[in-house]
């Protein structure tokens, strides 16, 4: 972030900061965990899991914590998203499972699920406890191009099944947003790396990190040297506002300044504006609202082109940055950005002007296409069937970066899943 003097570490001390970023949802100790399985109705044809991208049996783990079956309740879980226990953090619960819910009325609230998906996924990922096994090695070896939950879902898969993987990651770690881009808040004790190290450890992966594909020469050597192809790339550029003043020093992308502040040592070193604006309305810009009053911002506006039905951010996101002292602001354009060597102001089409240190661009990602043009695309992103397979033989893609996606991370755990299995299939006919 451009040096300025109203931007600045230390607006609040450490202590206070410390607080500010702890577990935004704490865990449920035992007593708790059994009074809320409690409520389940244990439904048939649960609607809960029909609202799961991954396919949870959400009564049959409830039930087994009820019996204190621990490990059970975990293994139903991650046979089916290893990733439980990073979603039981992030997903949108109040408008997946829990909006689902029978329970979920006027009168009272959802069963809890994402609480208690964490109270029976935790333990077993604190203690390494290895739920699966590999199959007998098939002799096949699969290419896994990024190391974000598609890729390491997709990877863990075909190691059970039996099959060779090498991840290709582009980052110094593996974990993709969980590990880079989602509010430091949202998980605690380096848990992203935690989980990372629970898939690995199952055998048969192999990890390349800071191994980017930079050319389409690169994706056609992973074809010819391996019997197929997973692409979970993510989306690797931030969208333009295309307005003037956009590349004053000041004007920043929200997804960097997360990662920023997600491996920062100290987070009260990390230099925040005293007049922050974020322009979006998605989970990144609330993030970064949110991450920049806990920091010590004085004021931050989150401005929205839109009305609140309409922001990608969930309901319960929305309170919380207004909980936090945020300002949002719904049915405003940016029209300019205002500074005379940094910025100092943001000017509306609709006559509303904010004053600025710091303005922070959320308005979404795109895919870098670098290296991937070959594969056809439909609106900007990687064209896939319902089994995940590209328009190329043998490569499969899933995540954020292939169309008609929701940008979550249990539906791209999902996505890596389902091209595991249709991978597997493929490579056993051959």
């Amino acid at each position: 972030m451009a040096d300025n003097e109203r931007i600045k570490a230390g607006r609040l001390n450490k202590s206070e900061i410390d607080e500010g970023f702890l577990d935004l949802h704490p865990p449920l100790p035992r007593s708790e965990a059994l009074i809320e399985a409690d409520r389940c109705y244990f439904c048939y044809d649960a609607p809960c899991t029909i609202a799961c991208p991954t396919g949870i049996d959400i009564p049959s783990f409830i039930q087994k914590i009820r019996s204190d079956n621990i490990r059970g309740s975990a293994h139903t879980i991650l046979s089916e998203n290893i990733m439980g226990g990073m979603c039981a953090r992030v997903c949108p619960t109040e408008i997946l499972c829990e909006e689902a819910c029978v329970r979920n009325t006027h009168e009272e609230k959802p069963v809890e699920i994402g609480l208690l998906q964490r109270y029976a996924t935790d333990p077993i990922l604190e203690s390494g406890t290895q739920l699966f096994e590999r199959s007998a090695r098939s002799g096949k070896k699969v290419a896994v191009v990024g190391g974000g939950p598609a890729g390491l879902s997709c990877a863990h898969r075909l190691a059970v099944l039996g099959h060779d993987v090498v991840i290709f990651n582009r980052d110094s770690k593996a974990g993709g947003l969980n590990e880079y881009g989602i509010a430091a808040y949202k998980t605690v004790d380096n848990f992203a790396q935690k989980e990372v190290d629970y898939i690995l450890a199952i055998g048969g992966i192999e990890l390349r990190n800071e191994s980017p594909l930079v050319s389409a020469g690169d994706l056609d050597k992973l074809r010819k040297n391996y019997d197929a192809v997973f692409v979970g790339i993510g989306l690797g550029l931030s969208n333009e506002l295309g307005i003037e003043g956009e590349d004053l020093p000041g004007v920043e992308n929200a997804i960097e300044y997360i990662a920023d502040l997600r491996q920062a040592a100290d987070k009260s070193q990390l230099p925040v504006g005293r007049n922050v604006v974020v322009i979006g309305g998605g989970m990144t810009a609330i993030d970064v609202a949110v991450q920049s009053m806990r920091l010590g911002a004085e004021n931050v506006h989150m401005v929205y082109r839109r009305g609140p039905d309409e922001m990608s951010a969930s309901g319960f996101e929305q309170a919380l940055a207004q909980t936090s002292g945020v300002t949002i602001h719904h049915w405003a354009s940016p029209a300019r950005i205002v500074g005379n060597g940094h910025v100092e102001s943001v000017e509306f089409k609709e006559g509303l002007k904010l004053p600025a240190d710091v303005v922070f661009k959320a308005i979404g990602q795109a895919l870098s296409a670098e290296g991937y043009g070959a594969l056809q695309q439909d609106s900007g992103r990687i064209k896939v069937d319902v089994q995940q397979r590209t328009s190329i033989p043998n490569v499969w893609a899933g995540g954020d970066c292939v169309a008609g996606g929701d940008d979550l991370t249990v539906s791209a755990v999902q996505h890596g899943k389902i091209a595991a299995i249709d991978i597997d299939r493929q490579l056993r006919k051959t």
